[in-house]
């Protein structure tokens, strides 16, 4: 499926709905929910068996989604404030947190379901320029440079890649009750 060239127009998310969507341990999409094939413009059938990048919107460094895929695939939990891109090219902005579906006796990864909400603006603000540079280093230096920048920069806040998140999304606890209370339904 083509990639949509992106448009600068935002898709402004309903902040009492959510989108959800599973993929299997390889990052194809097995599930969307209604709000999902909404949000993104595609018909549920166009989604399906697709990789979940078919949404990645280019304005989003590599090495977000890596550090994610190494945390998911380890079975670990992992928010991430991304941008996604819709068929039309339209934007939005999310509040991402995976719950990996691990076999108990093989413990191997068997599924990923992400829970999203719609972003904070402070969260937006503050992302944006930080990935921006990610990109530009990506482009200069690969995806092992921009991993330093942020390593060097998590470093000089004196902060952990998930602290910086949470301090960013405010309300954690709102959003941990609401991702705990998606979870049970899906599960």
């Amino acid at each position: 499926m083509k990639h949509p060239k992106p448009i600068e127009h935002e898709i402004k998310l309903n902040p009492k709905r959510y989108i959800v969507s599973k993929t299997d341990p390889k990052g194809i999409i097995t599930y969307v929910n209604d709000y999902f094939v909404e949000i993104v413009k595609y018909t549920e059938s166009e989604l399906i068996g697709q990789p979940h990048s078919i949404i990645r919107h280019p304005d989003m460094p590599k090495i977000v989604f890596k550090m994610m895929w190494d945390r998911i695939n380890r079975a670990e939990n992992i928010m991430a404030v991304v941008k996604n891109l819709a068929k039309d090219g339209s934007y939005y902005w999310v509040i991402t947190e995976f719950e990996p579906k691990v076999d108990p006796i093989t413990n191997e990864v068997l599924s990923h379901t992400a829970f999203r909400k719609a972003a904070p603006q402070k969260a937006i603000d503050v992302m944006t320029p930080i990935y921006a540079k990610l990109i530009e280093i990506e482009k200069e230096g690969g995806m092992q440079a921009s991993e330093r920048y942020l390593r060097g920069f998590l470093e000089e806040n004196q902060v952990t890649y998930d602290d910086f998140i949470d301090d960013l999304v405010g309300n954690h606890g709102l959003f941990k009750i609401f991702f705990a209370a998606m979870k049970k339904l899906f599960s």
